[in-house]
């Protein structure tokens, strides 16, 4: 278990054990790759986030030049850099055997998920305002819409579904078939795959980066590999998925109303980008 050489060993073993067994190439990487959920249409998706903050920034804009500040950039820098700590979250864990290999629980340094403004600094003049004008910004993209009854509402359900997925009898037997299967190849029995995702032994830093240790990325390649043998994820995704379905029909009304709000955000920012972008 200490040998330098047997956990390197466990990497190129258990890859190629990966790699070469049923299923081949084709297999499970990324949360996508499962397809999609009943909850999904009632979420922002990656597209709608892009478009809001474009449209956020274009109101800005337009905000700060009524304020006198003329040249305001779309993507502004603080005057100063603030120290952000990013929050790692993961909705199966690991998934990609090779990033496994190489990252462990991370990823590429090189290919950090926290991108940088593009723009300028703003002046102390220019931050003074800032704030109400994001503040404007904010209440114009969000007018018409009940943020407490139906904006929060899908997000607010997430929270109790998920509570019931982890109770679901299939799912914990599947965890356990998982957990059993990673521990026999001599790392820790974890009690489901995100406990192995976010271990504290991994010493994330501040921007959510592991450090990548021999034993972090060997553990994280039983993992994928235990997932991808007993169809981890796949069972898991259908688990999320009753649940889901179950608390939509129960709450159809709710749900609905949800979506409405969803889509008078879509118009709004729409609009926005057709009139000032």
């Amino acid at each position: 278990m200490t040998s330098r050489g047997w956990r390197l060993g466990v990497v190129a073993v258990l890859a190629a054990v990966c790699v070469s067994g049923p299923g081949g190439p084709d297999v499970i990487r990324t949360a996508s790759d499962l397809g999609p959920l009943p909850a999904d249409r009632y979420d922002v998706t990656p597209q709608d986030y892009q478009r809001s903050q474009r449209a956020s920034a274009l109101l800005v804009r337009q905000c700060m030049a009524e304020r006198g500040h003329r040249d305001f950039p779309l993507d502004p820098r603080y005057p100063s850099d603030p120290v952000v700590a990013t929050a790692v979250s993961t909705d199966y864990g690991a998934l990609d055997l090779a990033a496994a290999g190489r990252w462990g629980y991370g990823w590429d340094p090189a290919r950090s998920p926290a991108l940088l403004p593009t723009g300028r600094r703003m002046t102390d003049a220019e931050y003074a305002d800032f704030p109400a004008c994001n503040a404007e910004a904010s209440r114009r993209l969000m007018r018409g819409i009940d943020l407490k009854r139906d904006w929060l509402y899908a997000g607010t359900r997430a929270v109790e579904v998920d509570k019931a997925v982890k109770r679901d009898p299939r799912l914990r037997a599947a965890w356990d078939v998982w957990s059993r299967c990673v521990a026999d190849q001599g790392f820790t029995r974890y009690p489901d795959p995100v406990a192995a995702y976010t271990d504290p032994a991994w010493q994330r830093g501040s921007d959510g980066n592991t450090r990548h240790t021999q034993r972090e990325r060997a553990t994280a390649v039983a993992d994928v590999t235990c997932k991808r043998r007993h169809r981890t994820a796949e069972l898991w995704h259908a688990a999320r998925a009753r649940q889901q379905a179950v608390d939509i029909a129960r709450h159809r009304d709710r749900y609905a109303a949800g979506l409405q709000a969803l889509r008078t955000y879509r118009a709004t920012i729409a609009e926005v980008l057709r009139t000032l972008g």
